[in-house]
């Protein structure tokens, strides 16, 4: 049977670390969420980074880079951090598209439309997170909370930095 190693069978995952199955899989279903709109914010950042134009182009351009780049790295750790918990790590499982707290619009704008953009689509994950971190911290998930604790540094540094390019 030379075509069974292309169809494994999967693994049954039952971790035993001390939390319930029910509060890994509660985790790991807002774990999905704030995944999605990583990836999402992901693309929506890689998007304005192509597309700005005008007097910010450079620092707009620079600045979405290194976001992108880390929103792309944090989305591996945010899905290894689900395989973990025991569950699969797709994207919008558990939230579904439409449910995703940043949207992919980025319909034509000029640079400080995408900025103010970038600015309520982080602060948009930064809530999400901040919930999804209190669920962590509920099941006793201190590795998902402390992660989660570490994104919100970073989604709060983005939205500091965005609102410094547009304050005139």
């Amino acid at each position: 049977m030379p075509h069974a190693v292309l169809k494994p069978k999967p693994a049954t995952e039952k971790p035993d670390t001390g939390l319930s199955k029910d509060g890994r899989r509660e985790v790991a279903e807002h774990l999905s969420a704030v995944l999605t709109d990583t990836y999402f914010l992901t693309i929506k950042s890689h998007v304005y980074h192509w597309n700005v134009v005008g007097p910010m182009f450079h620092a707009i351009h620079v600045l979405t880079e290194e976001h992108y780049s880390d929103l792309f790295a944090a989305a591996d750790v945010i899905a290894e951090r689900i395989r973990a918990l025991g569950f699969h790590a797709p994207i919008a499982d558990a939230a579904g598209p439409d449910k995703a707290v940043v949207s992919l619009n980025t319909s034509a704008k000029s640079a400080h439309d995408m900025v103010a953009d970038l600015i309520d689509e982080h602060e948009a994950t930064i809530r999400r997170m901040r919930d999804a971190a209190e669920v962590a911290e509920g099941h006793e998930d201190f590795v998902s909370h402390d992660m989660l604790v570490a994104r919100l540094t970073f989604h709060e540094k983005a939205v500091w930095m965005l609102r410094a390019l547009v304050t005139e």
